[in-house]
């Protein structure tokens, strides 16, 4: 994947997809995109103003660009088939990899899941400036956010 230049003020009508998702344009296969950092900013700012989870910067089918901004929010989940690779914008936290979920429920997708939390798994800090890579079928999730934390997720199929 190539990503190239344009703002992302211009990627047309915004619509919103399941919870908590704003797409902002599907992924061109012909050209490649950038993002400014002030698109980026402007993002960040409006996550933060509307309390958005989730912008999808770019949709691609087997793989998509996002923001994510947690709130205080503990998360647990596991992708069947998607790699995450993250870079923490905004915020600390504590990260937790591998163990099981606890009460794991079924996702939409084929091995994903999401739980309470994660028992038995490897913690340790994230900040600004971070790149994490978890590899699918590893449990994941992020606790103890101090305020919040906003990061990059490239997420793709490996399987």
């Amino acid at each position: 994947m190539v990503v190239g230049v344009c703002n992302v003020a211009v990627f047309g009508q915004r619509t919103t997809g399941g919870a908590g998702t704003v797409i902002r344009r599907q992924a061109p296969t012909d050209k490649a995109v950038d993002f400014s950092q002030s698109d980026l900013n402007a993002e960040f700012q409006e996550m933060a103003t509307k309390k958005i989870a989730t912008v999808r910067l770019l949709e691609g089918g087997a793989y998509n660009v996002n923001i994510r901004r947690l709130e205080g929010a503990e998360t647990a989940l596991v992708h069947g088939k998607k790699t995450d690779v993250w870079v923490v914008r905004e915020g600390e936290g504590t990260l937790v990899t591998g163990g099981e979920l606890v009460d794991p429920r079924k996702g939409a997708e084929e091995g994903d899941a999401s739980g309470s939390s994660i028992r038995g798994g490897q913690s340790r800090p994230i900040k600004v400036g971070d790149v994490v890579f978890i590899p699918a079928g590893v449990p994941h999730g992020v606790r103890e956010v101090k305020g919040h934390i906003v990061f990059l997720n490239i997420r793709f199929d490996t399987k």
